[in-house]
């Protein structure tokens, strides 16, 4: 799979009942490298949608439970302005205009080419990304473009070793410990093996060709930081 760089992190909720469609665009959306959330049920995915921080949200209109509609609206009261696509045969100019003004940002009609909604999505994705650079040193990272320069050469990490860097860099100068770096490198609770987190370290570091407490120091019996010495 080639990693779309200025895409892949980012997460998606898709709220649709039609097994096939859902399962359709839940294995498109990850092999473009978001972090897809599926739901079949419309009440489900307004708790999912306001619990919860997505980049950008796929509804269809007539769901089990609360509708598209009923669920955008909501969103929108409770001041949530992730960008909201509708997808979904509702095909009348009124029922078009009647989704948006109820607060979406775009209407897409079935049957839909993956393509065009994949576009329509970055649009509305570009529109919200900054471009966020972090540096130490002589070492940046840029998290639009998801890539890291050391001397103005370009280093090849992988998501997850880009992801640790960020992590680290975004706290520059703050003690990281091992259960905040999984809960937000990994997703995961301290309860995993934090030796995980070594074995990652030591990968970036190599590939960074830092010298020992080079930027990155050890903290024992705490994490990790990031300083300029």
């Amino acid at each position: 799979m080639i990693i779309n760089h200025d895409f892949y992190r980012v997460k998606i909720l898709i709220v649709e009942d039609e097994p096939g469609i859902l399962s359709f665009l839940t294995q498109g959306f990850e092999e473009e490298s978001f972090e897809v959330t599926p739901s079949n049920n419309g009440d489900k995915g307004l708790a999912l949608a306001l619990n919860n921080n997505y980049d950008v949200i796929i509804l269809d209109w007539m769901l089990p439970g609360i509708s598209g509609i009923e669920i955008c609206n909501t969103l929108r009261t409770n001041n949530i302005q992730t960008p909201i696509l509708f997808l979904t045969a509702k095909d009348t100019v009124e029922e078009t205009i009647q989704g948006l003004q109820t607060g979406a940002n775009d209407y897409i009609r079935k049957p839909f080419h993956f393509s065009e909604l994949l576009e329509r999505i970055k649009v509305q994705l570009r529109s919200t990304i900054k471009n966020e650079i972090y540096s130490v040193g002589d070492i940046s990272l840029n998290a639009t473009t998801f890539q890291v320069f050391k001397n103005n050469e370009e280093i090849i990490l992988t998501r997850k070793e880009f992801s640790l860097l960020e992590y680290l860099l975004i706290n520059k100068g703050k003690a990281c410990s091992r259960s905040s770096i999984l809960d937000n490198v990994w997703d995961i609770n301290f309860n995993y093996d934090s030796g995980v987190i070594d074995v990652f370290m030591n990968a970036l570091r190599k590939k960074l060709n830092l010298k020992s407490n080079e930027y990155i120091h050890t903290i024992r019996g705490v994490g990790y930081i990031i300083k300029e010495v």
